[in-house]
């Protein structure tokens, strides 16, 4: 109770609407304690749960967007609400031009700090039923928001978090409106959280401070830097929740009970976590998982929670790697994040589309090692998706179509596959998820049965020669080959093996697909 005790002291406005918060949980918690508790907050326990369900194996292809208030000045990356109270970065350092950019354009942090782009946070184009359409057009299988970037805004109709988009901004609830139409379209769900970095932690370390930041990494366990003669040291009654000026355990609190509450009023069939996770004590974070897989459980669903670098153990979540992928293939499944532009999350003037061929041919070596992509896009502040970001979806989408069979419900093979790319390193562990394949790179999947080998060359193979395939025969089982063909081509193709090799004549170029055509060996 010292708690809510504390929070009465806020002032009238502010104190209800914490009571009724204080009112929803526990009425929420006794809603979900009055069914099968299954999972209890212990790893051990945890760890019964089923990590990898048929619909997300079988899925292979999700969408997540970085679009909340941080988009509003539409300048250099979704991290500005951070570097425009950086007073030192070099200016053609990362994140150094924002400084110079806000003081041009809005007079500084003494004029206009963040919160002052609330107002101007409208969303006003914004459609869920076009959203919804084009992530179906695209072939995803599962999609969401960024529920909750670094700085604090969410992105749902909350009752916990006063800086949401029902109650300031745009006054829609995008979580609520996006969901009912993914629904509608049996897409699951997924909400990314990435607020455990909220919390003001550096206030007492004056060598965090921002006047002291010249390198972007500094004061890196708090979103915004600390300074008491900044907004980020607000003892404001509101204001302090958005810049994290609150105790520590008030925020793991207030970090949790966001969680569950986007758990108990939307139903995600998964929730991710980006880096920093770990700041989260151990115990919120058993917690946090319990009440996910209790209560999507109960509801009748297959819950899953992502996280990033070891934040939680491995036989309860699965892995996200951050652009890049495994460099091979995987006992468990993983999920790896990638954005549809060259460079950066969240939109600005200078963003540009990575090409289809590119996104395609890496994730189809994503799906060959056991892999599912969540492909993020960079909506406009006033809730459009880009034209050229469209354009990407739709190829992407057309793709898929064509080549459905060979992706979605299928397996990995025995090996992911072969080639003579030079694999390059990712940042955040394993390899970059742009790297430039070609039509000697092969990959493989197959049918639930094992009856069918989908064979990918990421690019097209030269017309009218004989194709050599390694990997697909297995000597050793003595398996007849029903036929060899080509998704999307009617054509049956002359075929013969040599060992444990498949030798298959390729057809005109036209029977082929120029991002990456697909062989299909069938077994008697």
């Amino acid at each position: 109770m010292i708690f809510i005790i504390n929070k009465l002291k806020l002032g009238s406005k502010i104190a209800s609407m914490i009571i009724g918060t204080f009112v929803l949980i526990t009425c929420n918690s006794k809603n979900v304690n009055s069914k099968k508790t299954i999972f209890e907050p212990t790893w051990e326990s945890l760890a019964k749960h089923d990590t990898e369900p048929e619909w997300f194996k079988d899925s292979k292809f999700g969408i997540y967007f970085h679009w909340g208030l941080f988009t509003v000045p539409e300048y250099y990356d979704e991290k500005y609400p951070r570097w425009m109270y950086f007073e030192k970065l070099p200016e053609k350092g990362w994140g150094g031009p924002v400084r110079k950019y806000h003081n041009e354009t809005y007079g500084g942090v003494e004029k206009f700090n963040y919160h002052d782009f609330i107002p101007m946070f409208k969303a006003e184009k914004f459609n869920a039923a076009v959203w919804a359409e084009l992530f179906e057009l695209s072939g995803a299988k599962f999609a969401g928001p960024v529920a909750q970037h670094h700085d604090g805004f969410a992105m749902w109709d909350s009752d916990v978090n006063p800086f949401n988009v029902m109650d300031k901004g745009p006054k829609k609830d995008i979580t609520g409106e996006l969901f009912q139409e993914l629904k509608k379209r049996k897409i699951k769900t997924i909400a990314t959280f990435h607020h455990a970095r909220n919390l003001a932690r550096h206030a007492n370390d004056t060598s965090q401070w921002a006047d002291k930041c010249d390198k972007p990494m500094m004061s890196n366990d708090s979103y915004y830097p600390y300074h008491p003669n900044l907004i980020t040291s607000t003892k404001d009654a509101e204001l302090k929740y958005l810049y994290g000026n609150i105790s520590e355990q008030e925020f793991n609190d207030y970090w949790l009970n966001q969680v569950n509450e986007v758990v108990e009023n939307y139903a995600p069939d998964m929730i991710w976590f980006d880096s920093w996770l770990h700041l989260i004590p151990e115990n919120y974070r058993k917690k946090m998982v319990a009440h996910h897989f209790n209560t999507g459980v109960n509801r009748g669903q297959k819950p899953i929670v992502f996280y990033k670098q070891q934040d939680l153990p491995d036989n309860v979540g699965l892995l996200d790697i951050e652009q890049g992928g495994k460099k091979g293939m995987s006992k468990q499944y993983w999920l790896t994040d990638i954005t549809i532009t060259k460079w950066g999350w969240s939109y600005t003037n200078k963003l540009k589309c990575k090409k289809p061929d590119i996104l395609i041919r890496n994730m189809i070596d994503v799906w060959s090692k056991k892999g599912v992509v969540l492909l993020n896009l960079s909506p406009r502040a006033n809730g459009t998706i880009p034209n050229e970001q469209q354009e990407v979806l739709k190829s992407i989408g057309k793709w898929m179509n064509k080549h459905k069979e060979a992706v979605y419900e299928t397996r990995t093979h025995t090996t992911y596959g072969y080639g003579v790319v030079t694999v390059k390193d990712n940042v955040h562990g394993g390899q970059s998820a742009t790297i430039k394949y070609t039509k000697d790179d092969v990959r493989f999947t197959t049918s639930k049965d094992k009856k069918t080998i989908y064979i990918f060359t990421l690019g097209m193979p030269e017309a009218k020669t004989n194709l050599e395939i390694n990997n697909v025969i297995d000597i050793s089982k003595n398996q007849p080959i029903k036929r060899v063909s080509i998704i999307g081509s009617k054509s049956t193709l002359d075929w013969s093996v040599n060992d444990d090799k498949l030798i298959v004549k390729t057809p005109e170029t036209t029977e082929m697909d120029e991002i990456a055509t697909v062989f299909k060996l069938e077994f008697l």
